[in-house]
């Protein structure tokens, strides 16, 4: 709450996001979930390859408790799981869009302003 007691404070919203979907690997795993469908821990690893397995599980069950996706095991032998986006994950379509939108944008300023640098050095501009 703020000073006055009566409503939120402005960062609480993205307090609770950051909460959610912060750090590495979440936001990827959300992502490859939305665009790439129902996943297998195997697959997911594969298309994570610098996560450990002990943080994909840790992340996927933080997923999983905050609703944002879902978890189905199939009870066979070797027994399969598969994660998938809930309903409520979804919610999240345009967040992850406007990150991955952003993250190239930056990419393209980080480049060019990289580029002045060097052509500031070499005495160019």
């Amino acid at each position: 709450m703020d000073p006055i007691g009566n409503r939120p404070s402005s960062t609480e919203g993205i307090i609770a996001t950051l909460q959610a979907i912060g750090g590495k690997w979440k936001p990827l795993i959300l992502f490859i979930l939305l665009y790439e469908g129902t996943k297998r821990f195997g697959e997911l690893r594969r298309m994570l390859p610098n996560v450990t397995q002990g943080m994909l599980t840790n992340q996927l069950r933080e997923l999983e408790k905050d609703g944002l996706i879902l978890r189905k095991v199939y009870q066979e032998i070797p027994p399969k799981v598969e994660y998938e986006l809930s309903e409520h994950g979804r919610s999240l379509s345009s967040v992850l869009s406007d990150m991955c939108g952003w993250g190239f944008k930056h990419l393209a300023f980080m480049d060019e302003t990289q580029q002045g640098e060097e052509a500031r050095k070499k005495g160019l501009t």
